[in-house]
């Protein structure tokens, strides 16, 4: 139990930091008046207060994060910050008598967290505007990762953070220091997050988005998370100008925040076109949107090539990027398009992102360790080694990528067969899971853009929340929590 107090001391400080953001839509309700003040200050309050207690009776105990204490202390924050998330929406619904489940408000939060947009709920427009506030804002918070956040403020409380932000950065490289504190890089990302946020919301609103709305989509878009405050999703706008604008931003936010970073420290702005994954994940996308453009106007399914392109840049991008707008029924195209853009939102995005999924990186890897085998069977001694941007990747990253995609493949694998064990169809069990492994929202048929997730079963909505969350603390961290060897003293 020893072992675990520092974890649960640093827990209540992320819980902490977490229950100041309920003065967000605390604010909006008393702005607007629309009676969930109540559930948004208690809650506050409540959240700040079991931060608090936990920091307290575990502090004497605090001492520097080793690598296993990092990942149980992001498994149990991703997992326990949507249950804080989900309490105000529960209250708000009973207290107009529409009372919904605890699944639901779970599920809810945890879309939110995980920035994958998917929801149970409908009559969004009707929805106080401190809620939709709420569930967009989650996503923006947990976008980049509340615990990056957290690991610049740990070192002012004497306990450093390395070990937490190795254990939330996503892919392969991520020992890989921008700057020789760890500090000083978790403050730089939020940096360039706010930067970009701050764009997005200013670009939103000049594009005519009044600015309530402007905020939520900011939220949702910068996060690629892709909750809406509508429930025609992006459709409701119509605007070819606001579609661009989303399209330029998901873009600009699928690539490696990290890069924005050096960037600035480096004062070029050739940074980020000269890195292989950015390269990689723009050459993807665009060429992804061409060629669905392509298949559009090939099948006649809209009348001339420039409303094929509009539909397919935005949708084919958002949903790549696992944002998960939508400004059509994308599944009433031919079944090439749709079942492509599925495959898209496992591998799109890059390392560093807000995106999920398995990273660019991690494809750009594989294909060059398979190449280097190809070269094997020709050339047994010849020695050539992967290199990444010109720099030796080392074999344990190599070994480490493969035993990922292995671990990715079953464990898509056994959420598909959970879902057809409660009788869900095959097509729609294979886009559920596979839309929430990789935090994409939208899945195939009623769970796709023209529907959503609350016509689910309690048992298929757990099922989906599980993989919500393992698809966002990234697969290795959530499963070396059941092993003997993580356990052992």
């Amino acid at each position: 139990m020893e072992t675990l107090l520092p974890v649960l001391g640093l827990l209540g400080i992320i819980l902490a930091v977490f229950g100041l953001s309920f003065a967000v839509p605390l604010g909006v309700s008393l702005a607007v008046g629309d009676g969930a003040h109540r559930a948004f200050g208690a809650e506050m309050v409540l959240t700040i207060a079991v931060g608090a207690t936990l920091w307290a009776l575990a502090r004497r105990f605090r001492r520097e994060l080793q690598a296993r204490d990092g990942v149980l202390l992001v498994v149990l924050a991703w997992s326990l910050l949507p249950v804080f998330a989900a309490i105000p929406l529960q209250a708000y619904f009973d207290s107009v008598g529409r009372p919904i489940s605890w699944t639901d408000a779970y599920f809810e939060a945890v879309s939110g967290l995980t920035t994958t947009g998917a929801t149970v709920f409908s009559g969004l427009d009707d929805l106080p505007a401190s809620i939709n506030v709420w569930r967009t804002f989650l996503q923006w918070l947990g976008g980049l990762g509340i615990l990056i956040l957290a690991v610049a403020i740990l070192p002012m409380l004497g306990v450093g953070g390395s070990q937490l932000f190795r254990a939330e950065a996503a892919g392969p490289l991520k020992d890989t220091k921008l700057t020789p504190r760890i500090t000083e890089t978790a403050k730089g990302l939020w940096t360039v997050y706010a930067v970009l946020s701050l764009a997005c919301v200013t670009a939103y609103w000049a594009g005519g988005m009044e600015p309530l709305d402007a905020w939520q989509h900011m939220f949702s878009t910068v996060s690629l998370g892709g909750l809406s405050s509508h429930d025609a999703s992006f459709a409701y706008f119509d605007s070819p100008l606001l579609e661009a604008i989303a399209v330029v931003f998901m873009l600009v936010c699928s690539c490696n925040f990290a890069v924005y970073f050096l960037a600035v420290r480096k004062r070029s702005v050739w940074v980020p076109l000269r890195d292989p994954e950015t390269q990689a994940t723009l050459a993807v996308m665009i060429g992804s949107v061409l060629l669905v453009t392509a298949v559009l106007v090939w099948r006649h399914t809209y009348d001339d090539a420039l409303t094929a392109l509009r539909h397919a840049a935005f949708n084919v991008v958002s949903v790549a990027s696992t944002t998960g707008y939508a400004t059509t029924d994308y599944l009433q195209w031919p079944v090439f398009p749709p079942i492509l853009m599925l495959l898209l939102s496992g591998m799109a995005t890059s390392a560093g992102s807000t995106g999920c999924g398995i990273k660019m990186i991690r494809v750009l890897l594989l294909v060059k360790q398979t190449r280097r085998e190809l070269t094997r069977l020709i050339h047994p001694r010849a020695v050539r080694p992967v290199t990444i941007g010109g720099a030796p990747v080392g074999n344990d990253v190599i070994f480490a990528v493969l035993g990922y995609m292995l671990v990715y493949g079953v464990t898509l694998i056994g959420f598909i067969m959970l879902l057809l064990l409660s009788e869900m169809s095959f097509d729609e069990a294979v886009g559920a899971a596979v839309a929430s492994v990789h935090c994409m929202g939208p899945g195939l048929g009623s769970t796709g853009p023209a529907g959503n997730y609350g016509h689910l079963t309690d048992f298929q909505k757990w099922v989906l929340t599980l993989a919500m969350l393992v698809g966002r603390v990234e697969l290795l961290s959530f499963m070396v929590l059941f092993t003997r060897q993580f356990w052992r003293k």
